[in-house]
């Protein structure tokens, strides 16, 4: 078993081009003997987005807190607080914090 709280856990390097005002930490993982997903949570600040991106996985997001959208081609789905969102395998997609706080959401994927 694993416990623990999302402030003793050290921020993640984002790596990806096209990211603004974005921070993840990586909640459990395989390192910690998830077998199967990674649970990770984002903040993103007021004005910041990911990139535009699609990847060969789904994953699964909700929403802890603020306001944002999940854009897809030229609409923007919006998202606050108790919000989720699947993204499916292929699917482009990039969230965006539309309001003047964090946007925090977590975020499930498959082990890779």
């Amino acid at each position: 078993m694993v416990v623990g709280r999302v402030g003793d856990v050290a921020p993640a390097e984002i790596l990806e081009k096209g990211v603004k005002g974005v921070g993840m930490k990586v909640l459990i993982s395989e390192m910690d003997g998830a077998p199967n997903f990674v649970l990770r949570v984002f903040d993103i600040e007021p004005g910041g987005h990911t990139p535009y991106h699609t990847h060969d996985w789904e994953h699964e997001i909700y929403v802890l807190e603020g306001t944002g959208a999940v854009k897809q081609g030229d609409e923007e789905h919006p998202l606050e607080k108790d919000s989720f969102a699947l993204i499916v395998p292929g699917e482009e997609h990039q969230f965006l914090n539309k309001g003047d706080g964090v946007f925090r959401f977590t975020c499930v994927v498959p082990k890779l």
